[in-house]
This record gives structure tokens, sequence and C-alpha cells, in this order.
């Protein structure tokens, strides 16, 4: 008698560089009895490791990752395998990421304090070929695309780099230059060198102008 097979199931991969984080999203995804965590990684370079050994089908990243960013993984991995699906999970500001995780060739976002009842959902939405965003963020895109055909103006910030926008939105919410260092793996250094270009490309003159527009900027997109 023959034995009916299931059909295999999909092969997720979770890149967060909190331990607690990817084992919360491997338990939400492993009950689901089509998908299989095949892999972890903590950041960047680990990633792009185990995306060639393991050739997941999906990818669930953060933007504030080990070695890296989280967007510019996306990018390295969508020119590696253009058929890799990829969700963002991030307690970063959808409002903020949305477009620029599009641009990178990610298909979904969630925020992860709604993971726990979204991340099936955006996995499953994915899988199928859609894109997956909150539906607020959704019309804010559509509205915004409206609005820039019929203006052609374009936001300052979309001059900046996604590691520079990164830490753009962590000086908006009040982190101190050490505490932005430390919360993205970087030298407190490298950190002053960020701040001097987003004055530069932001024409701010000084650390108070940027800490204001910052906060406002973040202020206005919540």
């Amino acid at each position: 008698m023959n034995q009916i097979q299931s059909p295999p199931k999909s092969r997720v991969l979770i890149v967060d560089d909190h331990p607690l984080v990817r084992a919360g999203l491997k338990s939400l995804i492993e009950e689901e009895s089509d998908l299989d965590v095949c892999g972890e990684a903590e950041g960047y370079s680990q990633a792009l490791g185990l995306l060639e050994k393991l050739d997941p089908d999906l990818m669930v990243v953060d933007i504030s990752i080990k070695d890296g960013n989280g967007l510019e993984l996306v990018q390295t991995a969508k020119s590696i395998k253009p058929e890799l699906k990829m969700i963002v999970a991030s307690v970063h500001d959808e409002a903020l990421y949305a477009e620029r995780v599009l641009h990178a060739g990610a298909v979904g976002y969630v925020n992860k304090e709604a993971a726990t009842e979204k991340i099936v959902e955006a996995i499953r939405s994915v899988l199928r070929g859609k894109v997956y965003l909150s539906e607020e963020m959704t019309e804010r895109l559509l509205l915004n695309a409206a609005q820039v055909s019929q203006s052609q103006e374009r936001s300052p910030l979309e001059k900046l780099s996604n590691r520079e926008l990164e830490v753009f939105e962590m000086i908006g919410n009040g982190l101190s230059t050490k505490e932005i260092a430390e919360k993205i793996h970087l030298s407190v250094k490298t950190i002053e060198t960020y701040r001097d270009n987003l004055k530069k490309k932001l024409n701010l003159q000084s650390g108070n102008e940027l800490l204001r527009y910052a906060i406002q900027w973040v202020n206005e997109k919540m």
C-alpha cells in the first residue's frame, strides 16, 4: 500500500541578533506543520553563509543585526538568490522603513510587537507571492505615491543611507551616541561620524538642530 507523501515544508531562515527573539519566532513558526526553521543567524556574515548552505525559501530578518544592517543583507541576499522571499520583522517604525524595505528587495514588514499574531500570516502571504504590510502602511504608501506624482517633492531623508536613517531614528527616539553604538554593535567614534554625515546631508548646523529635527520627524510618523 503506497503511503501518501506530505508536501515538502517551506524552509525559513531567521536573522536576529537577540537569541530570545529568534527562539520565540522559531517556536511560532514551527507550530505550523508546513513550515520549518532551517537555520538561525545573528548577523550579516553568518546569514550569508547559511543562505548558501541551507537554501531557504524565505528569510525573516531584523533591521539591526550584528556586523551589518538588515536592509543591506536583504539587498545582498536578493542579488545572490533572486527567488528568495524576505520579510523584515523589527521594532523600527514601519512608517520610516516600509518603503525602503520594499526597495531593498523584501516583500513584507512585521512590527515585532505584533509578531506573535502576524508573523505566520505574513509568511503565508509572502509565500503565496503577495506583499505583506499593515493596512495603514499600504494606504500611506499609496497616498504618498499620489502626492509625489503631483508635486515631485521628495523628503530630504531619502538622501540618507539605510544605516544613516537607522541612526537618525534612534536619535529621534532619544538614544545617546553611546546607546546607539551599543544597540547596533558599532564604536562610539563611528556613530559620531554618522552624526556628522547626517548634519551635512540634512544641512543642519549643530547637534541640537539634528536632535530637534529627528525628534520632530519621529513624532510625525507615529
